[in-house]
């Protein structure tokens, strides 16, 4: 082998495990912080005058920031509007109308058409480590979660009480950045109020029992925010 020779292969192994650190980093997921977004799609009410899943459907939509605790937990906040309504002629139930002093044996006939605003923080679980680049840590572009949390809730009927979200989804990265997810929650609630009617079978309730609740069905829209330093102690 000649001289040169040598030199040339000495040279490019040189090269060579100086280009391979800059190829592992390139390699490395970048975590990030947080994710904010918009979300939009229907919701309905549960409630006196709607007993049906997905009936009398609105709209329903607001803001969303996602915190990123690890690659399989978040917490997320959002802030939205559902619409709900119904009418008493729509139930099997018969609510009796009430005239003053005393109570009437014709049906009673209630329309009701407004909406609650929600501000909810739930804590998502991913069935798998969730992100863009699957390296040794095995991390999923897509990924189902549950979630679980707490919230408030203001309705247009003048009533403002907590509510416990629960539900499912699943969330996608769509680029390294974005996230595409489908959102379901419903929220339960300890009021009968939201549609304006308060136990109109005069029938006494507890807890969750016989009150108004309601339900999302979203599709979000997210963008990472503040990457976390890949060189420093994960935080």
């Amino acid at each position: 082998m000649t001289r040169e020779l040598r030199t040339v292969i000495l040279l490019c192994g040189v090269v060579s495990l100086a280009a391979c650190p800059f190829s592992l980093h390139a390699q490395e997921e970048v975590q990030y912080k947080m994710e904010m977004g918009v979300a939009a799609g229907a919701g309905f009410g549960l409630t006196d005058i709607n007993h049906r899943f997905y009936g009398n459907v609105s709209v329903s939509g607001g803001a969303v920031a996602r915190f990123l605790l690890n690659p399989r937990m978040a917490i997320k906040t959002s802030l939205t509007y559902t619409g709900i309504k119904g009418n008493t002629d729509n139930v099997s139930d018969f609510y009796p109308a009430v005239t003053v002093g005393s109570v009437s044996p014709e049906r009673l006939n209630y329309t009701f058409s407004g909406g609650v605003y929600d501000l909810s923080a739930t804590y998502e679980l991913n069935f798998l480590p969730y992100g863009y680049v699957r390296g040794f840590e095995g991390h999923k572009r897509i990924t189902p979660y549950i979630q679980l949390g707490l919230g408030f809730t203001y309705a247009s009927s003048g009533t403002f009480t907590v509510n416990l979200p629960v539900g499912f989804g699943v969330k996608c990265k769509i680029a390294r950045r974005l996230n595409l997810g489908l959102d379901w929650l419903i929220h339960f609630t300890p009021s009968d109020e939201l549609d304006g009617l308060n136990a109109p079978t005069a029938i006494p309730s507890s807890g969750f029992r016989n009150k108004d609740h309601y339900s999302t069905t979203l599709v979000t829209l997210t963008y990472d925010l503040f990457p976390r330093c890949v060189n420093c102690n994960r935080d």
